[in-house]
């Protein structure tokens, strides 16, 4: 007896073991974090080509600071710039105070919290946005995630300020995440939330913004002039004049990063943009952010983009943005641009002054021919309509990329960017000082062996020359075998000496850039 008790002891033993030796070959090896919280790892991040293919995508400053309809995307920070404040310039209240209390009343009575009821958004239609997005050609669209006015446009369990909470009570990232990835686009975030340090006067005992119960919305208690914008508007960004200080607490930095993870956990964009000002934040903050980003991609087989301006990233660890802004040359790295549909304001106001569809492609075509991309801002109303004159222009811009886009997606550079007359003057919201194009400038882009050549206005002589392809000592050493206009049918004559490479133009085809599509010999 004692002999088979211990027989079944024995093969208890191997049972055990065999199953703890099953269970160990069935439990998956966790994969090693492929990035680390510092520079040098994160820089090994590469930009995917998805990115580098995609040249052009939409996004929308919306939300409560829509519904006023005055000026600027900033009417919830300048507001609330009354002739005590720092920022009033000689002691003299700003248009917007002036306005909003004529309109609203005082701010202790009516302040920026109070938008957030009449931002109802009662017609916004995400698959409708989305259908007109991939109309327009965009390869990436989204929504701007949270403004600097502390209000997050999705579904957050960490604060109550949120769409789905207040004001339209919709989860809009979500909503607007589905319809767009539905049609084959990739969805992004944009992220301003530095901003809400110091964005509203919460030392002013005269304004809500210092009521406890608002917090939330407003951020935290700081003192008079504490991180005000300089006078010269900017001028941080030239190193002028530095205005961030203090920098944020661990409270708000640590709120910064766990909305973001939200917003990846939640939502999973494909590329997550930032505004600066990220001086503000903890270096360690910024460098946690874009880990576990990197990481939570690579986990899950995602190729993801995150952007910066200025230094608030270490080059090479993220993509480029720059503001209402251009490259004048071509660059070896690829890099983004972020505009406005309107010259004057990110978001719907009463009087916007619209860009023409000719400007938004020809700016279009000028960056992506320096290696850069293009991430064009739209303005819906309170409602959640989009301006006629908007759609009008993103839908002509679509009409375009169907005949022009083989010269745009997918596409590199050239040895050089182009040729021409215009100049394009560099630096932070110096978009305005550009002036138009000509049919002078042409701008190059590659596929394989292909070359495009697109001149931005129609030549008046029924030829185009393009210097740059001249015949000997210029940058095209092939042989050219044809040449065809995108959207045109059957080869053009052409003619290649030591001056110029002349084409003979057919009968005019759309009304904006024309791109001229040239094959070598093999």
């Amino acid at each position: 007896m004692k002999f088979f008790k211990q027989l079944k002891l024995v093969v208890l033993v191997v049972a055990v073991a065999l199953s703890c030796k099953e269970n160990k070959e069935e439990t998956p090896v966790q994969k090693e974090a492929k990035y680390t919280a510092d520079w040098e790892s994160l820089k090994q991040h590469d930009t995917p080509e998805w990115f580098l293919d995609a040249k052009f995508g939409i996004y929308c400053h919306w939300g409560p600071y829509s519904v006023p309809e005055y000026e600027s995307e900033w009417y919830a920070h300048w507001m609330y710039v009354n002739a005590d404040n720092p920022e009033a310039v000689d002691g003299k209240a700003s248009k917007f105070y002036d306005h909003h209390v004529k309109t609203y009343g005082s701010l202790k009575e009516f302040g920026y919290k109070d938008f957030i009821p009449m931002f109802k958004a009662e017609k916004f239609d995400a698959a409708e946005w989305a259908d007109l997005f991939q109309k327009a050609g965009a390869k990436f669209a989204g929504p701007v995630s949270e403004h600097a006015d502390g209000f997050a446009m999705w579904d957050s369990k960490i604060t109550e300020w949120d769409a789905k909470d207040k004001g339209p009570k919709r989860d809009v990232m979500g909503e607007l995440a589905k319809e767009i990835r539905k049609r084959d686009m990739k969805f992004i975030a944009t992220y301003h939330r530095q901003w809400l340090f110091g964005w509203y006067p919460t030392w002013d005992e005269t304004t809500d913004a210092s009521d406890p119960q608002y917090a939330g919305l407003y951020g935290p208690k700081l003192k008079k002039g504490d991180n005000q914008m300089p006078r010269s508007a900017h001028a941080i960004e030239t190193g002028k004049e530095k205005a961030h200080y203090p920098l944020a607490d661990k409270a708000f930095n640590d709120e910064w990063l766990a909305r973001l993870k939200e917003i990846i956990d939640n939502y999973d964009p494909d590329l997550v943009w930032f505004d600066n000002k990220m001086d503000v934040i903890s270096e360690d903050h910024r460098k946690e952010f874009l880990e576990y980003y990197y990481n939570n991609a690579d986990k899950n087989g995602k190729d993801v983009v995150s952007t910066y301006k200025f230094y608030d990233f270490k080059p090479g660890s993220a993509v480029l943005d720059l503001e209402r802004a251009r490259m004048s040359e071509k660059k070896d790295f690829p890099w983004l641009t972020d505009d406005s549909i309107d010259w004057k304001s990110w978001s719907h106001i009463s009087n916007p002054r619209y860009k023409s569809t000719n400007r938004l492609i020809d700016f279009l075509v000028d960056v992506v021919s320096k290696n850069g991309a293009v991430l064009l801002n739209i303005t819906p109303r309170a409602d959640g309509t989009i301006p006629e004159p908007v759609k009008e222009r993103l839908l002509e811009m679509g009409q375009w990329l169907k005949v022009n886009g083989e010269a745009i997606y997918g596409t590199r550079t050239f040895d050089i960017y182009g040729e021409g007359d215009a100049e394009v003057i560099e630096g932070h919201l110096s978009e305005e000082k550009n002036a138009d194009n000509t049919a002078k400038d042409i701008r190059f882009t590659t596929k394989g062996d292909i070359l495009y050549a697109t001149v931005l206005d129609w030549p008046a002589n029924g030829e185009l020359k393009i210097r740059s392809l001249k015949e000997g000592d210029g940058v095209y050493k092939k042989e050219i075998a044809s040449i065809q206009m995108l959207g045109n049918e059957g080869d053009l004559d052409f003619n290649r000496n030591s001056e110029n490479l002349t084409i003979t133009l057919p009968k005019k085809v759309g009304d904006h850039a024309f791109s001229f599509k040239i094959t070598p010999k093999e």
